[in-house]
């Protein structure tokens, strides 16, 4: 299997910058699920589910950045990870399974978002990555 260079490169960067947000963001949905339901009108279970598959996500990707290499696969796997989070994110809005607040609707749009600009960035620095020579 492949490696990558992760620690102090584009990617290594990229992964760091993921990981501290989506840890950040996980435990504020997972710590603060209650009040985040009220402001949200989304429901608690969700939101604590959903900020708890997210902190050893966060913390694998921490992990990465500070690795000299990255298993190239596993990079490609986190990749697919948040686009899936980013499809099931916005698929949670069009299906109409919840019914969230304008601030529900907001949050979840912004965090899909966020989410697909780093799964852009760490393929982009995945194929940075491919052109240097080892």
């Amino acid at each position: 299997m492949s490696a990558i260079p992760a620690s102090r490169t584009f990617l290594g960067h990229i992964l760091l910058a993921d990981g501290l947000i989506s840890g950040a963001t996980g435990a504020l949905m997972f710590f603060a699920a209650q009040p985040l339901s009220e402001l949200l009108g989304l429901p608690v279970t969700l939101l604590r589910s959903a900020g708890f598959s997210l902190l050893p996500f966060a913390a694998l990707l921490v992990f990465l950045a500070n690795r000299p290499l990255v298993p190239r696969g596993l990079v490609w796997a986190i990749i697919g990870a948040n686009v899936l989070w980013t499809v099931d994110s916005l698929a949670l809005l069009a299906t109409g399974w919840v019914q969230p607040t304008v601030w529900g609707v907001a949050f979840t749009v912004v965090q899909a978002v966020a989410v697909a600009a780093f799964s852009c960035l760490e393929l982009m620095a995945l194929k940075q990555a491919r052109m240097v020579p080892a």
